[in-house]
């Protein structure tokens, strides 16, 4: 199974970030933001990040416009509000997916967004989630340099959502596909992008804002 490793910047030093990415063999970073600009994190806009990637032997491709979460796609949007199942839906998107598919299969990559906790990102909620059903092993760099698998992620959002993993339903039969997919709505409501957010740059965590 190919794996794909995820990472938020989050407020690193670029010498932190690239220093988490060799840890864990990384050779090239996938950057799904939209907007791939930050005054607030200068180090981490998209030409000083390339040059900082390049000298550290890690390659950069930005596919912000085929998997990032703000859409030029009008048909995404309801009542101003990006839906993440009508944004999985798009060629694009899936043009996206396929070049990840591809990347893995040559070599170590990852997905890079802003936020620090995955499950508070689209690069989770969104794009690893249509991975997983690709069948691409999904793995998050935390802010620490640990590793969380996907599934476990994907437990700790089910809590945090109010949904008990391994609970039975009423018939004592696991319920936990169809929570997981209660889950994965709600979290995606709370962090899709809003017409009214602002220019600098696409911050989707509106659970934990710490993360510029």
């Amino acid at each position: 199974m190919k794996t794909v490793f995820t990472i938020g910047h989050s407020l690193h030093e670029v010498d932190t970030f690239i220093t988490l990415l060799h840890l864990h063999g990384i050779k090239a970073v996938a950057d799904v933001r939209s907007h791939p600009y930050s005054k607030r994190l200068p180090q981490f806009s998209k030409t000083d990040l390339q040059g900082a990637l390049k000298k550290a032997g890690i390659q950069y491709v930005f596919l912000g416009r085929e998997l990032g979460a703000r859409r030029a796609e009008r048909e995404c949007y309801v009542d101003g509000l990006t839906k993440f199942e009508l944004i999985a839906k798009l060629p694009g998107f899936a043009e996206g997916l396929a070049r990840i598919q591809a990347g893995a299969a040559r070599m170590m990559l990852c997905l890079m967004c802003a936020e620090k906790d995955p499950i508070t990102c689209h690069r989770t909620v969104l794009v690893c989630r249509e991975l997983a059903r690709l069948g691409l092993d999904t793995r998050h760099i935390l802010d620490d340099g640990r590793l969380e698998l996907h599934e476990d992620a994907e437990k700790r959002m089910m809590i945090e959502e109010g949904f008990v993993p391994g609970q039975l339903d009423i018939f004592g039969g696991s319920d936990d596909n169809s929570s997981l997919l209660l889950a994965y709505e709600k979290r995606g409501l709370k962090i899709a992008y809003r017409e009214t957010d602002g220019e600098d740059e696409i911050i989707h965590d509106r659970i934990h804002p710490e993360v510029g």
